[in-house]
């Protein structure tokens, strides 16, 4: 009989460990094929990855171990089983920039403390980015270098699985000729450089309240430009373009600290860059969202069509690739696309409680809801160093993702809470309310509400209202 994925990475872990594993649950899917699980024995805990694609597995494996000894903060990797499908890896928990930056932002601001926290992530890019110069390249895959026929595949994606999925008309030959001047632009940059590829804050996480790294098994040499492309236009996080404009400053501050920075060149090709990603993005979005019919993706289609408006009113890309051109501004005026870009219906009021003053009321005229009762987790508030903090604090999120019992009892809450949501957006239902009570309303209940906020959020196209009403209540 066949091993079950989970048969396979526990055998792995125990071979490894000595101990017998504990729990074994598997993480929800991304947007890739790999699976993981996270696994705990009786002292220990790491992650557990499966992939088919040998080819990507060793690229991750090697590139890890690289920067693992040039001190980067990318996982360790403790096991990789014989057929190199199975492997083991420290585990960085689940909150990633994005996450934080979703549940702590309530304006268009970027609150002081994530803005200090990107800086510290793009200063770590540019380590990245040099340090790379000395890897071993014959491993990556599923090409070494982000070079012209690199840039083709990405354009044509977009072509494929965005222009003609979201029925843009455009001339076949004349795109195709912008398509190379294009790339040829690009490749005036010097592209010696480690690229990351996929750059973007789900794939920075927040470990010990330091940035740390993960998904980088698509790097390649490339220029420096295109991952700070992918990190401050990332589109559903939505940034400004004040912040953007300050966080480039800062990279290019740091960078001219370390190499020779020709920054009016610099500037130039970065717009290019920034438009190659979106355009990559878009592609994905596609293939995700119209193609294999996963609409989550498609809700991030509205923040790239802001972006390609940005860039199209602000760079000359009219004069130098008309037919391109013409094409994203039928992407940025399709009502096809505009209609992903209404606002959602559904609104869904999320609270924090403390039992002690009651279950909060819901004023739409409703009734009714979801509550639940956080007080069988375990509680950071028995102990000195989190009486102070709340469920929003690293050290009390790093609490929280040690602890199965919390990944268990909100896996069994997103379940239920989908499924209403999915019937209610369905229906044409307005109004949803879920309550997260614990004994004081600031630890567990906190962190349980932000963490429903982040994963609707990142799944449907809703309203969300997020109120932690203890904490209000003191401030």
């Amino acid at each position: 009989m066949e091993q079950s994925i989970q048969d396979r990475l526990s055998i792995l872990f125990e071979n490894w460990s000595g101990e017998p594993v504990v729990t074994i649950s598997e993480l929800p899917p991304s947007g890739s094929y790999r699976v993981y699980c996270r696994i705990t024995g009786e002292t220990t805990n790491v992650l557990g990855a499966y992939n088919l694609d040998i080819k990507e597995n060793r690229a991750f494996i090697e590139f890890s171990r690289f920067f693992k000894s040039r001190g980067l903060k990318v996982p360790e990797i403790f096991s990789v089983d014989d057929h190199m499908q199975c492997y083991l890896l420290e585990d960085f928990g689940n909150t990633t920039l994005f996450d934080w930056l979703s549940t702590t932002r309530h304006n268009v601001e970027i609150p002081n403390e994530i803005a200090e926290f990107y800086k510290r992530t793009i200063e770590s890019l540019i380590d990245f980015q040099l340090e790379g110069r000395e890897l071993d390249f014959s491993v990556c895959y599923p090409r070494d270098s982000f070079d012209k026929q690199s840039m083709m595949w990405d354009l044509h994606y977009f072509k494929y699985y965005f222009l003609k999925l979201a029925r843009i008309s455009f001339d076949e030959q004349l795109l195709e000729d912008d398509f190379n001047r294009f790339a040829d632009f690009l490749l005036q940059a010097d592209v010696e450089y480690f690229l990351y590829r996929d750059f973007q804050s789900r794939n920075v996480m927040i470990a010990d309240g330091e940035p740390a790294f993960i998904d980088y098994q698509g790097g390649r040499r490339g220029a420096l430009q295109y991952d700070l492309a992918s990190l401050l236009f990332d589109a559903k996080a939505d940034l400004p373009n004040a912040f953007r404009e300050q966080m480039l400053n800062h990279y290019i501050l740091n960078l001219s600290s370390k190499i020779k920075v020709d920054e009016a060149q610099f500037r130039k090709l970065y717009n290019g860059y920034v438009l190659i990603r979106i355009m990559q993005a878009m592609g994905a979005y596609g293939f995700r969202g119209f193609y294999e019919k996963k609409e989550h993706f498609l809700k991030s289609i509205p923040f790239a069509l802001n972006n390609l408006r940005y860039l199209l009113d602000n760079n000359n890309i009219d004069t130098n690739f008309p037919t391109l051109a013409s094409a994203l501004r039928e992407v940025t005026k399709s009502k096809m696309l505009q209609q992903i870009s209404v606002e959602p219906q559904l609104s869904v009021s999320i609270n924090s409680f403390s039992y002690k003053r009651g279950i909060p009321i819901d004023y739409s005229g409703n009734g009714g809801g979801y509550v639940f009762d956080c007080r069988a987790i375990h509680n950071p508030g028995r102990y000195q160093e989190y009486k102070t903090k709340t469920g929003k604090d690293p050290e009390v999120i790093a609490f929280f993702e040690k602890e199965e019992d919390m990944s268990i009892f909100l896996q069994n809450i997103y379940a239920l809470v989908d499924q209403s949501v999915e019937k209610y957006i369905a229906r044409g239902f307005k109004h949803l309310m879920v309550s997260f009570g614990c004994t004081g309303g600031q630890h567990r209940s906190v962190y349980c509400a932000e963490k429903l906020s982040a994963h609707l959020k990142n799944k449907y196209q809703v309203n969300i209202k997020l109120k932690h009403v203890e904490q209000e209540m003191k401030g």
